[in-house]
């Protein structure tokens, strides 16, 4: 099964818990064992996997990534002006897979999935395709 969702930024860069959401979508399917994969298909957004229990860590990942590169920066010479937030998505990849287990979702306890955002503010498409196996 294949589930959509949309999800509206309103910061530059952001990283917003999307595990909720995945976990009703499994819930939805009904599977006990198989393989989700949740992708976004923006060049400037990504998937990644982290804590989520502490804030904390997100907010140093966002000030560590912009020290590391700038949003604004001279040297860059795409003409949107956000290569910035293209190589930050490269570095995230834009999917995650994990594994359905006795119809759970297999994370670690401090685990979360996290729809990240470079380019903001935008509205943001991620989907969860599960398969059952």
């Amino acid at each position: 099964m294949l589930f959509e969702h949309q999800y509206q930024f309103s910061k530059r860069m952001q990283m917003h818990d999307i595990t909720e959401i995945v976990k009703q979508d499994i819930n939805r399917c009904h599977i006990d064992e198989g393989i989700v994969v949740v992708y976004t298909p923006h060049t400037t957004a990504g998937i990644t996997v982290n804590e989520n229990a502490d804030p904390d860590v997100v907010r140093d990942m966002i000030n560590a990534f912009e020290r590391a590169f700038p949003t604004e920066h001279l040297d860059y010479h795409h003409f949107e002006g956000n290569s910035h937030a293209h190589i930050k998505s490269t570095l995230f990849g834009p999917s995650q897979t994990f594994i359905i287990h006795r119809g759970q979702l297999l994370l670690g306890i401090w685990q979360g999935i996290y729809l990240c955002e470079f380019d903001g503010p935008r509205q943001r498409t991620f989907y969860v395709k599960i398969m059952k196996g």
